[in-house]
């Protein structure tokens, strides 16, 4: 009756077993570190990268304690603030020679002081918030009219196109405000031109006016079009940040939306504002050109700009070191609607790339005529470009076409990220500005594990009191309880925060009211008489119901929390997850504990769970 299988103990020894292996490395702390990571979208990690970092630290006779290379870039743990300050300097001096073009950027961090096999496990610290680690919290306002803007003038270009291809005679297509007007001499002409915007540009809602002699077309913004440009503004910056702030090495960066236009980033761990302002604002843009031929052949580079070409950076095909190419810029970076790796018709790594109608009308009509010859990417980062792609044209296209070359997958894959994110869809002002101390963090850290400790040493004492043997099993429960919950936490892609203390408490009363309803229900079954063994089985299995009805409503409660963005959803996040952990230790563990107790007694006369010793 009160008996468990043998593989029910093994099952919660390996739960409990899992959930101290990845609870500890909560404990050791975190260790003064240097991370070093591209200053430049073109830049690569690569492992070459990681033997440059040792080579340098070990002339300048550095000790490290470990080194790591990841997606970020290559983390160096040090033993002592004092050695990562030093190897700081020197992998500065060592990697940037020079001081205003930096290709890597240098920060100080602070990393997991996990021993190895640990970190082999995959078990790490819990990622903790801004509130609790320190660091950055900006909050951007994106100019929604320069959006607009952008967008005008490519319907501008639009209407052009429109009026040319179907032989309508107007006299000029300008932009007053957030209209545009086109003006025409006939009214014949008008009433064709009205038909072919309507039919081929449905962004648009037009009007007629009479101020001339074929007079003109207004035309402006549907309603549902400018919503949609907004959203793809935000959703294009926030995935430009995302980009951006990988850059940094940043451990659970949040970067969401805020109303309607402004975004929130946050970045934990973060130090120092100025670089961070520096990363956010980078303005980088994208610009297709023709490569001048004759300039590459004879060396003469007047009337040409010269880039340098990152390809030759990492050896990639037969691409030169410094590229000209003709001043005319074929399409720029907010033209790009998407870009993606993908394999050409002969199984060779390429680029797939889609442009807006504009930009793919004003390729075609560049490719029809440059057939053969060779076209370029630059990106512009601070004022610099840089060529990610030299391709020959093979062949007349418009608005989706491939970029093929001597790729391997990874540099299609690098190159594709650069042409997604390489801009901003519109600029950004930073509003507010934040910085988190560690020293702030640290406190808010300790203040929460200090009210967590007090009341559950509070809880134990009273259930012990109260319910004697019982409520100190209760009391074991509650510990493992929270075990469980903290190596979820640090073993799940999740980000605690002060909030998310608060969820602990909370997490510990709604645990133990779980046993209260099973040890009261217990003591009525024993007061109607049943035996001991009879009691037990009866007041977990009749309580369950209660138990789970309560729960199930309140993690529904948690769950539509989720939806919360900012500090209310992490506070959900650990509720919903303690709502699981609290059913399985108050329910499933406890009863196991009492089952080791009682369950082999063939005969018992007493339980344990109140001032009165009930038979």
């Amino acid at each position: 009756m009160n008996r468990y299988p043998t593989w029910g103990y093994v099952l919660i020894g390996v739960a409990i077993v899992l959930a101290a292996l990845y609870t500890v490395p909560n404990f050791y702390g975190e260790s003064p570190a240097v991370q070093v990571s591209p200053a430049k979208q073109t830049v690569k990690v690569e492992p070459a990268l990681l033997g440059r970092v040792e080579e340098s630290l070990k002339q300048a006779n550095i000790a490290y304690t470990r080194m790591q290379l990841d997606p970020v870039g290559v983390k160096v743990r040090f033993a002592s603030a004092d050695a990562q300050l030093r190897a700081f300097d020197v992998l500065n001096q060592a990697l940037n020679p020079e001081k205003d073009n930096p290709s890597y950027a240098v920060a100080l961090n602070l990393v997991p002081a996990s021993p190895n096999w640990l970190a082999a496990l995959r078990a790490t610290p819990m990622a903790l918030g801004l509130d609790l680690r320190g660091g950055v919290h900006f909050l951007l306002q994106v100019n929604m009219e320069e959006a607009l803007k952008k967008r005008l003038d490519g319907l501008t270009a639009d209407i052009r196109q429109q009026l040319r291809d179907k032989n309508i005679r107007y006299t000029g297509v300008t932009r007053e405000g957030n209209a545009l007007r086109v003006r025409f001499t006939d009214p014949e002409m008008r009433a064709k031109a009205h038909e072919a915007i309507a039919n081929n540009i449905p962004d648009l809602q037009l009007a007629e006016r009479d101020d001339g002699q074929g007079g003109a077309i207004v035309a402006t913004v549907r309603a549902d079009a400018l919503k949609r440009i907004q959203e793809a503004a935000l959703k294009q910056n926030i995935s430009t940040l995302n980009n951006r702030v990988n850059g940094m090495g940043v451990s659970e960066p949040v970067i969401q939306q805020q109303g309607q236009d402004r975004i929130v980033v946050q970045l934990p761990g973060v130090q120092d504002p100025v670089r961070a302002r520096d990363v956010l604002g980078r303005t980088a843009t994208l610009e297709v050109r023709l490569v001048d031929e004759d300039a590459q052949r004879t060396g003469n580079t007047a009337g040409t700009d010269v880039f340098p070409n990152a390809e030759s950076r990492s050896g990639a095909g037969n691409a030169r070191s410094n590229v000209p190419t003709k001043r005319q810029v074929i399409v720029t970076g907010d033209q790009f609607v998407g870009a993606a790796a993908t394999f050409d018709q002969d199984h060779r790594p390429a680029v797939s790339v889609e442009l807006d109608p504009a930009a793919g009308r004003a390729m075609r009509d560049v490719t029809r005529q440059n057939l053969k010859h060779l076209m370029a990417i630059v990106l512009f980062e601070k004022g610099k470009g840089e060529t990610i792609s030299v391709a020959t044209i093979q062949g007349e296209f418009g608005s989706r076409f491939q970029i093929t070359g001597n790729f391997t997958p990874v540099e299609t894959n690098t190159l594709a990220l650069l042409i997604r994110s390489g801009s901003l869809a519109a600029p950004m002002e930073i509003i507010e500005e934040r910085t988190v101390g560690p020293s702030l963090g640290k406190e808010n850290i300790e203040r929460g594990f200090h009210a967590t400790l007090w009341g559950f040493l509070a809880i134990v004492v009273f259930m012990s009191i109260y319910y004697a043997l019982f409520g100190v099993v209760s009391s074991v429960a509650l510990g493992l309880n929270l075990l469980f919950l903290i190596g979820l936490l640090s073993l799940l892609p999740t980000t605690l925060t002060l909030p998310g203390i608060a969820a602990i408490a909370l997490t510990l009363g709604m645990a133990i009211d779980a046993n209260v309803l099973i040890n009261e229900r217990i003591r009525e079954e024993l007061r109607g008489g049943s035996t001991p063994q009879a009691a037990i089985a009866a007041g977990y299995e009749r309580a369950w119901a209660t138990i789970f009805d309560s729960n199930v409503t309140t993690f529904i409660v948690g769950a539509s929390l989720l939806l919360v963005p900012g500090a209310v959803r992490g506070f959900a996040v650990v509720h919903c997850l303690g709502i699981l952990t609290s059913i399985f230790s108050s329910v499933v563990v406890s009863r196991a504990m009492i089952n080791l107790v009682y369950g082999h007694r063939r005969k018992v006369e007493r339980l344990s769970i109140g001032n009165t010793a009930w038979k």
